[in-house]
């Protein structure tokens, strides 16, 4: 593991340079922000840079804590500071001149053996690394963070002739832990792999959405989450990277790639009248979309205006896209006379013979272009994945016709290498390299031993042997075959029903005779969303208070004691959404291992109801042992009763749903490995269950205080009737009931008063009206 990474120099405080930094804050990793120096105050472009983060959605910083990590300087008075940084990467405008002139700038200042990297997204690395002294080229490489890099995983590595061996697999394995990073290598050409294969798909698809009269948002509808794609699809795509700068890297292939495609770098005319106007996409608030008070709206190419956006793609076509198999979808595609049909077909296959025609030249392998595209374009499949699976031989035969036919962008031959694989490029776990000329191996770095579970393309395996101990419909108990039983639930979004509270029931029993621990984790990138809402809902809606008394007092049995009072230690491994039910199930494990991206809260608030798995008693129970236990439980109490939701697992901890002796990790494929190892040191200390204590509570004085509240927020219309039911019965539920302040009370009192106040709420009309709502829309009602 690469550790001498500890302090890093941003030299460009902008919008990405800030960004870059506020992610290496967020790992808890020092980063000085540089940038130029003004008369007034020295440092005030970087200080103003660091105040912006604050106001950029997504948030690029993951808690308030970030900042404590994050210091600034100038180009003038502060290179020094340079010395002591390992890392020290340049992130200024896309301006070769500007970025050779800061080089010259700071080059005497660079401690030789750190590792000094420009992130660009496409000029040429070898040009910077010839103007540097010759004691840092060897250091030197190009590293291209995607945006937002918080939130985007791919990192593009990007050598030079003279860059030492060890730099790009040290600077690898620095940002697949530290920073969750997804890394890729590249090789020095014009906008590296994923912005040249990725730009090149939407050009294509601008090409013959042309050719083929298809309007902006019926492409968006066909090249969006019907091929696996991002939701945003082409052209919202477009809108939200900006215009410009969706101009800018395409300019990049126009004036630097002789590769034969040059027909699908030209700009068309009506983009070049959006950018000239301003509109520029999401950041002017109009581009090819604007959205205003009448809906969607999307330039008319024709007048210049904006109409409804309002044509939708042809069913027929959709239901092709529906069918299981690439194989299935691509021959209708290609059979199909439909304008639509003929639109898709014509963008694959280019899109294909444009990847066979740069493999080698952009990349060694396939693999490399298709996990660009997937973790810089959240593509669900890569090119050669979706070629492979539709037929290679076939698939190769229609592009070699379309060449013949000049149906194709460019008229450039397929390679012979194409014909050479019978089979395609992903054989028995083995895949193509262009530079060898054959299948081989997979070879990752050590770092990957870390993932329990990598990533894996078309025909991977990972060789993990799972030994199931049980299973039913909800959930699977299985193990390694080192005593760590692993319970994975196997329901739609890992959400909680009967089936899988009994699944934990039999599970947990199993894993205390057979294992030394137990982690609960998923294999999706979610823990869980939270209770079964349409099965609860109806079950309520049939059989009343007696359906309540079942889903409540099974929810208490299995997460608020058997979990909690377990024989073996208990650990969730958290990663994505963790809510309501799932969030309880987490509240009562012994210890938590949560991925950074962790999305963590009690949001029961927002369905009628309040936490009734034990997370309202867990919740007053930590407030009871804090310094300050009043502060601390009308903070919690704000979570539950605004349904608050923490954006990171460091925010999580700020809020309480973690502790601060959780773990928290930045890559999520970690999770498990670390969580199984916290699991054996627990066991391994000898581990005892906890014992059931008694706490003290605020009673109905504390309930008075926080109704005070209540009462002018309800007079002041800003909480609804059933806001007030709600949020009264929390605060009853927190405060321990109607009992003295200070009174102290056992976990089983405030369990069976979570119980009864849940009852109230899930037997009324309102609650059920916001939890059909939130079923039918996914979005919680005001009622």
């Amino acid at each position: 593991m690469s550790n001498r990474i500890s302090k890093v120099a941003i030299l460009g405080s902008g919008v990405m340079g800030s960004q870059i930094g506020a992610h290496f804050a967020n790992a808890g990793i020092p980063v000085i922000l540089f940038d130029l120096k003004i008369p007034e105050n020295p440092n005030a472009i970087a200080e103003k840079s660091v105040a912006n983060l604050a106001k950029l959605n997504p948030n690029p910083v993951a808690s308030s804590r970030s900042f404590q990590y994050i210091s600034v300087a100038n180009y003038d008075d502060s290179l020094e500071e340079l010395r002591s940084c390992d890392l020290v990467i340049e992130a200024i405008a896309e301006r070769m001149d500007w970025k050779l002139d800061l080089f010259h700038k700071v080059a005497a200042y660079i401690n030789p053996q750190a590792i000094l990297a420009t992130n660009t997204s496409g000029l040429s690395v070898t040009e910077i690394a010839n103007s540097l002294p010759e004691n840092l080229r060897s250091n030197f490489c190009g590293i291209h963070f995607f945006n937002p890099p918080r939130y985007m995983p791919l990192v593009e590595l990007i050598p030079h002739a003279g860059t030492a061996s060890h730099v790009l697999p040290e600077l690898e394995t620095f940002l697949v832990t530290y920073l969750g990073k997804s890394v890729i290598e590249a090789k020095d050409t014009p906008n590296f792999i994923a912005n040249r294969v990725g730009v090149f798909s939407m050009m294509a698809v601008v090409h013959y959405a042309e050719k083929y009269k298809i309007p902006f948002e019926v492409v968006d509808q066909l090249t969006g989450k019907n091929l696996g794609r991002a939701k945003s699809a082409t052209f919202r795509t477009a809108d939200v990277v900006g215009l410009d700068t969706f101009v800018h890297v395409v300019e990049t292939m126009t004036n630097k790639c002789q590769d034969g495609f040059e027909h699908s770098y030209v700009i068309p005319e009506w983009l070049e009248k959006l950018i000239k106007a301003g509109s520029l996409g999401q950041k002017t608030k109009a581009g090819i979309f604007r959205k205003d008070k009448d809906g969607i709206k999307v330039i008319d190419t024709i007048n210049g205006q904006y109409i409804p956006a309002d044509k939708k793609a042809n069913p027929d076509v959709l239901a092709i896209l529906q069918q299981k198999s690439w194989a299935d979808k691509m021959v209708t595609l290609h059979n199909s006379s439909h304008p639509e049909a003929q639109f898709l077909w014509s963008t694959f296959r280019d899109l294909f013979h444009y990847c066979a025609c740069l493999l080698g030249e952009i990349a060694d392998t396939p693999r490399d272009i298709d996990l660009a595209l997937r973790w810089g374009f959240g593509w669900k499949e890569g090119p050669f994945e979706i070629w492979q699976q539709s037929g290679w031989q076939q698939v190769s035969n229609w592009i070699n016709e379309g060449i013949a036919s000049g149906e194709t962008i460019a008229s450039r031959e397929l390679p012979a290498w194409v014909s050479s694989l019978k089979d395609g490029v992903y054989v028995d776990g083995k895949h193509y390299n262009f530079a060898k000329q054959s299948l081989v191996n997979l070879e990752l770095l050590p770092v990957y031993k870390r993932q329990i579970f990598p990533e894996l393309l078309l025909n991977e395996k990972v060789d993990v042997k799972k030994e199931v101990l049980y299973e039913n419909d909800g959930v699977l108990l299985w193990h390694t075959g080192d005593d760590i039983g692993i319970l994975s639930f196997k329901t739609k979004m890992c959400t909680i029903g009967m089936n899988v509270l009994n699944g934990i029931d039999e599970a947990l029993t199993i894993a205390e005779n057979k294992c030394q621990a137990m982690v609960i984790w998923q294999e999706k990138d979610i823990f869980s969303a939270g209770a079964n809402l349409e099965e609860f809902g109806f079950a309520i809606m049939m059989n009343g208070v007696e359906a309540v008394d079942e889903i409540i007092g099974k929810g208490h049995q299995i997460i608020a004691n058997k979990i909690r009072y377990s024989s073996i230690p208990v650990v969730a491994a958290v990663k994505g959404y963790t809510f309501g039910g799932g969030c309880e199930i987490m509240l009562h494990c012994d210890a938590v291992v949560a991925a950074l991206e962790s999305y963590i809260g009690l949001v029961e608030a927002g369905v009628g109801l309040l936490p009734g798995w034990g997370g309202t008693t867990e919740m007053a129970l930590r407030a009871s042992q804090a310094s300050d236990p009043w502060q601390d439980l009308t903070k919690r109490y704000q979570n539950l009763a605004l349904a608050k939701v923490a954006t990171s697992a460091r925010e999580a901890q700020e809020m309480g749903f973690l502790r601060e002796s959780d773990t928290i990790v930045m890559n999520s494929r970690e999770v498990l490995l670390i969580a199984k190892e916290r699991a054996k040191y627990m066991a391994l200390a000898g581990y005892l269950p906890p014992i059931k204590g008694k706490f003290s509570v605020f009673g109905e004085q504390g309930m008075a205080t926080i109704n005070a509240l209540l009462v002018n927020m309800y007079a002041g219309k800003q909480i609804s009737d059933h806001d007030y039911l709600i949020a009264k019965n929390i605060a009853e539920v927190m405060c321990g009931g109607k009992v003295d302040k200070g009174s102290i009370v056992s976990e089983d009192w405030v369990l069976n008063l979570e119980k009864a106040r849940f009852a109230e709420l899930a037997i009324s009309d309102k609650t059920a009206a916001r939890i059909q709502h939130m079923l039918e829309t996914g979005k919680p009602l005001r009622n």
